[in-house]
């Protein structure tokens, strides 16, 4: 209906925004979901569908593609409007106190919204090697969607981070060989990592930089390697590249909304309810900051039932709200 009012709109699919689509449904607050995408999940979907996840209390090395599943799942048993691919355009707060949410196919109004974009729109740091681009999709990639393409190759992975680390680790055991490339000797891994790493059968290539690419007749990818502080070159002749050095993401969307959200660093700024300085705008996730905010999956499922629980008792004063599963009734 054109003249309906949601309760709470999220914007924003990912994790975060999944686990408190569900907690709205659980309080049987009318609510809708928002996500510019076309699949729920945002980037954990997107970037890591096969890197496991530590993080999450109770389903150790989880997958992203299960994690999104599992959370999918969870959203069917109170469900709540959803909209995929659909780009919020602006949120206008109305002189009633409800607010307009405008995207190209639609708007919408609502009484109160959960921002929970993460760090917004992400793209990957290239590698900035000549012939690096017209190998995308092929020889090169920037995240791993399927580990089976990597099964009998020999593979190169590029960078010292976690993620890095994770990815070597995760192909190492379908791969002929895994190399992991790094400008150190050092990596920026958590400890119990990169022990992992060093008791594995990785092959760590450092510190060296790579300084250029060739194609091979038969397909295959040899990198000229040079030794950090160092005249040292080496070549490493393999299969495939998997380049992780980050992710570069913004939230420049939101500066184009009619909402003036006080931020810090470029995060939204929140209280402990998670409410931002915009009366009936909350935000959760990544994308907020607040003093011992931690920017892990784990913590934006807390965010979450804290900010649907805020919002709902403001909506609804006099209701009771059911403050543990066990008291919603739930039933499968």
């Amino acid at each position: 209906m054109a003249d309906q009012i949601y309760d709470v709109t999220i914007i924003g699919g990912g994790p975060a925004g999944m686990f408190a689509s569900f907690y709205c449904g659980l309080h049987e607050l009318n609510a809708q979901l928002i996500e510019s995408l076309p699949q729920l999940g945002g980037q954990v979907g997107a970037l890591y569908p096969e890197k496991q996840i530590w993080d999450i209390a109770g389903m150790p090395g989880v997958t992203g593609r299960k994690l999104i599943a599992k959370l999918t799942e969870q959203m069917a048993i109170a469900p709540i409007d959803q909209y995929l691919g659909e780009t919020v355009e602006d949120v206008i707060k109305e002189d009633n106190g409800t607010f307009t949410i405008k995207s190209a196919k639609r708007i919408s109004h609502s009484r109160a919204v959960i921002i929970a974009l993460g760090n917004g729109a992400f793209t990957p740091r290239k590698l900035a090697l000549d012939g690096a681009d017209a190998l995308e999709g092929q020889q090169l990639s920037y995240f791993v969607n399927r580990k089976a393409d990597y099964t009998d190759k020999r593979v190169a992975v590029l960078g010292g981070g976690d993620s890095a680390i994770d990815i070597a680790l995760m192909l190492e055991p379908v791969a002929k060989e895994v190399h992991l490339v790094h400008r150190r000797d050092q990596f920026r891994g958590l400890e119990h990592t990169v022990t992992q790493l060093k008791n594995s059968s990785v092959q760590l290539d450092t510190p060296f930089l790579p300084r250029a690419l060739k194609v091979e007749d038969d397909q295959t990818v040899t990198l000229n390697l040079k030794k950090m502080r160092s005249d040292d070159e080496a070549r490493l002749n393999v299969d495939k590249l998997v380049v992780n050095y980050g992710f570069t993401s913004n939230n420049a969307a939101l500066n184009q909304w009619s909402l003036d959200l006080a931020a810090e660093r470029n995060l939204i700024k929140v209280d402990s309810m998670m409410e931002t300085s915009v009366t009936g705008v909350y935000a959760i996730g990544d994308g907020v900051t607040y003093l011992g905010k931690a920017a892990l999956i784990a913590a934006g499922f807390g965010e979450a039932p804290t900010a649907v629980t805020a919002l709902a008792k403001k909506l609804y004063p006099d209701k009771r709200m059911a403050m543990h599963s066990s008291s919603m009734g739930i039933s499968k």
